[in-house]
């Protein structure tokens, strides 16, 4: 196949988005989430985007220990490129977020590019039973609580990837975040070519919808220039937006931190049904599920022999 045919498939495999509660198949112990992480590969991910949770109770967490022990285990059984979290989740602190990058020095970790609502509440009121005390809270809470990316916190962030020779994934919610990436790049310190992936249907971020996508391309095509691209949506968006990220030339991201559904009404099982499901719409389209090593040859990575786990 051409190079211009593959597209990088990335699995998200369990956030910090989704309690427990919502779904069984959610991962939150470190062997689930490297299980997870293997099957996405073997289902045609080249990329698995990772959170950390508390194995006792599914709390998302950013402990750098975690975070080892899952990448160890999944770069033993495969060779897929892992993209570690910098967003973490509520209430943790910025230098707690971007520990895992001087820690594990990742070939990719995600780099939220603005301050936004991150609201999850309205969930709260779907969830008529909650396993974990910390889960109805954490969801409510978000009601009145800001993603906190300031320009500051963005330059810390940026330079600490740069240090250690990951690149940044930079994770855009809405229109205003292309602006604060350009000016990064005007000040030297994100470096192109960027990759940037685009977040849609997040409550207090972009609507998801292909007009809104197409902005967004063309807004980065003026303000930045040349860049790679993903697409991932929350909930029903994610296969629409994913396959409307395809036929527009881009890459895709699927997975249970996205959404836990399969189909209307269907749980996915894993994220590797979720996975096979692009893959099938990919190649229906006359495209091809790019490997890990053509996606490092894409993003321009370092290569997993550079990594600190």
């Amino acid at each position: 196949m051409r190079a211009t045919t593959k597209r990088i498939i990335t699995a998200a495999i369990t956030g910090a988005v989704h309690v427990p509660s919502q779904t069984p198949y959610l991962p939150v112990t470190p062997d689930q989430i490297a299980d997870e992480a293997v099957r996405a590969c073997l289902a045609g991910a080249a990329v698995a985007h990772v959170h950390v949770r508390e194995p006792d109770t599914g709390r998302p967490t950013c402990s750098t220990e975690l975070f080892r022990e899952v990448a160890s285990k999944i770069k033993a059984r495969c060779d897929i490129v892992l993209c570690l979290t910098t967003g973490g989740g509520l209430g943790m602190t910025l230098e707690e977020r971007i520990a895992v990058v001087p820690a594990l020095r990742p070939e990719l970790a995600s780099f939220n590019m603005g301050s936004m609502n991150f609201a999850l509440y309205p969930v709260a009121s779907k969830i008529k039973e909650f396993r974990f005390d910390w889960e109805k809270p954490l969801l409510e809470g978000t009601e009145d609580v800001v993603f906190a990316n300031t320009f500051k916190a963005l330059k810390h962030f940026c330079r600490t990837m740069n240090q250690h020779g990951t690149k940044p994934e930079v994770e855009v919610y809405d229109a205003g975040m292309i602006n604060n990436a350009a000016h990064l790049i005007d000040l030297g310190i994100l470096r192109k070519p960027v990759h940037l992936q685009f977040v849609m249907g997040i409550l207090g971020g972009i609507p998801a919808g292909v007009e809104n996508l197409v902005f967004l391309l063309e807004t980065a095509r003026r303000q930045i220039g040349d860049f790679t691209w993903s697409v991932c949506a929350a909930g029903q968006h994610q296969m629409p937006m994913g396959t409307a990220a395809l036929v527009l030339g881009g890459h895709v991201r699927v997975g249970l931190e996205d959404s836990t559904y399969l189909s209307r009404g269907t749980l996915a099982r894993s994220n590797a049904e979720q996975v096979e499901k692009i893959v099938r719409i990919a190649r229906e389209l006359g495209l091809e599920p790019a490997t890990a090593q053509e996606a490092r040859h894409i993003l321009g990575l370092k290569g997993l022999d550079k990594v600190n786990f």
